[in-house]
Formats: structure tokens, C-alpha cells, sequence
């Protein structure tokens, strides 16, 4: 790259907590975030906030008469950003925004289609609060910023999507800072039939947590039935261009690839299009420095073992260690891709490995010093970013 990029903060509002100690606490504890829960006539396992988390989302929605409208996803990045900005001591308004999303106003969406099947009309405001791009815009509305703000929805790597852009508007000179990240609320009873109807969905009569069973079981090869469960949050982290002594890490490289479609949801055997973004990432860096890969595994049969199958392409037998946390916390869509990214810098920070508790840990190595995050969607739409250390002088 042609200048260093920093972390110099990141937040995230998700079962996990909101604070770095909480959320370092919680992935001490080997216990999954996983619950059953009603959704409307049914119950699905999801992993949802907590009820002091879902309680300030009611608070921010109550504070200002604008926000009453919007959907979850919407609140739960403004919460996520105004922490990154607040952490990251920017004190003036002149930094972009990209905040995805893989499904957007879910919520907001379904409750004012179902309004419309019932009555023939819509709210007012039905339009403007459910089209993808007012996240980023109501984020840059609150936080004042006065910068580029952009929206996409790139599946589940959308929050590495917006990663690269981050970079690529530093790289080009045309923003010093960038605030990054993706936010999603899909728990609804609609959004969990359309994973059902995919068969990936965790089935609860397959759960006995009596018994010490994780209903998803993320990166557990020898699993016979998909596992996928939702989760739901927001991540942010704030970029900013050349050595700064606050960062939190760097990104020291970078890569992106999409498989030749050949299925409308599914990746290749051998996630060909993870190798060519790990490839791709890992051109300025040893293999055996890589020390953690944040593995996507979405807790299903195919895209655990083709991702496993790419890693041992690309590192044949000198594997990393390998993790994942959505045994933990859900597969959040869009959002995914930066809550692993917050996993590896919190790794990195207190120089601890957090590994998956059903899954034995594979070569050992003395120091976290360089991470890399994988991420994918539906078609296979690969992101892989590494990110390094900060070492004292």
C-alpha cells in the first residue's frame, strides 16, 4: 500500500456488550450467546442483545422525535459510530462514512409491508426509512459529518467491503479519515424462514444445552447437520492514513474475489475465492506470520469445510490457529465481517488466543502479531484483510 492504514478505534453493539472489557469478558467465557426465542407464532435459536442493550436502543429512539421511525439496524449504528468516533478523539466533522448492510431496514420493511397488506396504504416516511442507504446517511447526520457517506450490501462480507473502500479513499488521497462498518437486525420470524427454506437453520430439536451442546457449531468439521443460527448488531472501526501513536493495529494487507457462479447461495468445493483473496492479502507477508486466521464459518456443513479446505491450500500444513465466534454470537450478515476484525485487535491486545470451545486448537504460536479475517457471501464473495500489531519502539 502506498501509505499505512490505522485502526485507531473500533466499537461494536452486539450481544457480546458494547465496551471493550465486557466484550473481552464474554469471549473469556465459554459459554454461547445463543437462545431460543419467540418470533411471532413460532421460536427460532438467535442470538439477540441483551435487555440493557435493547433498552438504550429504546432510549436513543426516544430522545429525538426523528428517530422514532427508524429500524434497528439504523439505531444500532449510531450507537456503534458515535462510540468509534468518541474513542477515536475525532474532534471534527471532515471523515467519510460506509456503513453496510446485507438486508437493511428488515424490521422496519416487513412491519409496513404488512401494514399494506392489511390496509392498502403506508406511512409517510415508508420510502425514506427503508431503502439501504439511510444508514451511512442518518450515521453522517448524527455524528455532523460533513465527508463522503456511502451504502452497499454485499451480502455477509459487506462490513470488509466497506473496509476496502475506507482504504481505497485513503490510498487515493481524497479522505485522511473514514469511518467503516456494517449493522444488522434481521431477527424476524420472515428472515428465519428464508434461512430454514435454504436447510442451514439451526433446528432447536437438535439442541439439548442440558447437555453442554452449542446449537451452532461454527468450524466443527465433524458436524452431520447445518447449524446456522442469526445473530444481531453493529460494528465500527475508524481509518485513518499514516502512523498514528493511538492505533489500535494496521491493515497490512488486503484481498477480494468472487467464485465463477455456480450456484445462487453457494461457494466452491474448495472456496476458490477465498485462495485467491488470502492470496491476494498475503502478498507483502510471510505465510508463517500469520499467526490467527478469524475464520467466516457460518456454522453450515459446505462453507465450514470449503473454507478450511482454501486454508489448507493456501498454507498447506503450516496452518495458524483458527477461530471463529459465531459458535457464539450468530452469523450477524453485514455486520460479520467487522466484529471479526474487533476479535482479532482484541486478540492481538491481550496477546490471548480465543478459540472455539468444541474444536481443538491447532498449532500454537507464542505471540498474536498479525490476524487475518476472512469474510463471504451468497455467490462467494470473498474479502480477506490482514491486520498487524502495533509494536512499541
Amino acid at each position: 500500500m502506498k501509505r499505512p492504514v490505522a485502526i485507531t478505534s473500533i466499537a461494536s453493539f452486539s450481544p457480546l456488550g458494547k465496551t471493550s472489557d465486557d466484550i473481552w469478558k464474554e469471549y473469556l467465557n465459554p459459554r454461547s450467546l445463543i437462545i431460543e426465542k419467540k418470533l411471532g407464532s413460532t421460536s427460532a435459536l438467535v442470538a439477540p442483545l441483551s435487555e440493557t442493550l435493547a433498552n438504550e436502543v429504546q432510549t436513543l429512539r426516544d430522545s429525538d422525535v426523528k428517530y422514532k421511525s427508524l429500524d434497528n439496524s439504523v439505531l444500532y449504528a449510531i450507537l456503534a459510530s458515535r462510540e468509534a468516533v468518541k474513542k477515536a478523539g475525532w474532534d471534527n466533522s471532515k471523515f467519510g462514512v460506509n456503513i453496510g448492510s446485507s438486508r437493511g431496514a428488515t424490521q422496519l420493511f416487513e412491519k409496513h409491508h404488512q401494514e399494506f397488506l392489511e390496509t392498502g396504504r403506508t406511512p409517510t416516511l415508508t420510502s425514506p426509512t427503508t431503502t439501504l442507504g439511510n444508514i451511512s446517511t442518518w450515521v453522517a447526520h448524527d455524528l455532523k459529518s460533513k465527508g463522503p457517506e456511502l451504502s452497499h450490501s454485499i451480502t455477509c462480507s459487506t462490513a470488509l467491503h466497506a473496509l476496502l473502500n475506507g482504504i481505497a479513499w485513503l490510498q487515493a488521497g481524497m479522505a485522511d479519515t473514514f469511518l467503516v462498518g456494517g449493522s444488522e437486525a434481521p431477527l424476524t420470524a420472515f428472515t428465519i424462514a428464508q434461512m430454514q427454506a435454504l436447510k442451514i437453520y439451526a433446528n432447536p430439536k437438535n439442541w439439548h444445552p442440558e447437555l453442554g451442546e452449542w446449537a451452532c457449531r461454527a468450524f466443527d468439521l465433524t458436524k452431520t447437520k447445518n447449524s446456522l443460527v442469526l445473530g444481531e448488531g453493529a460494528a465500527m472501526a475508524c481509518l485513518e492514513s499514516g502512523e498514528h501513536k493511538n492505533a489500535l493495529g494496521y491493515i497490512t494487507g488486503f484481498g477480494y474475489a468472487t467464485d465463477i457462479l455456480q450456484h445462487s447461495i453457494s461457494i466452491t468445493d474448495e472456496a476458490e475465492c477465498f485462495q485467491k483473496s488470502m492470496k491476494m492479502a498475503l502478498q507483502n507477508i510471510a505465510l508463517d506470520e500469520v499467526d490467527v486466521i478469524v475464520m467466516h464459518a457460518p456454522g453450515t456443513l459446505k462453507g465450514d469445510k470449503s473454507e478450511y479446505k482454501a486454508i489448507q491450500k493456501v498454507f498447506s500444513k503450516n496452518l495458524p490457529m483458527l477461530t471463529t465466534n459465531k459458535w457464539k454470537v450468530g452469523h450477524t450478515f453485514g455486520a460479520s465481517g467487522m466484529l471479526n476484525l474487533e476479535m482479532a485487535i482484541l486478540m492481538m491486545q491481550h496477546q490471548q488466543f480465543i478459540g472455539v470451545p468444541f474444536v481443538r486448537e491447532q498449532n500454537p504460536r507464542k505471540a498474536i502479531r498479525n490476524v487475518l479475517i476472512n469474510a463471504v457471501g451468497f455467490g462467494g464473495n470473498a474479502v480477506s484483510v490482514i491486520v498487524s500489531k502495533v509494536f512499541d519502539e
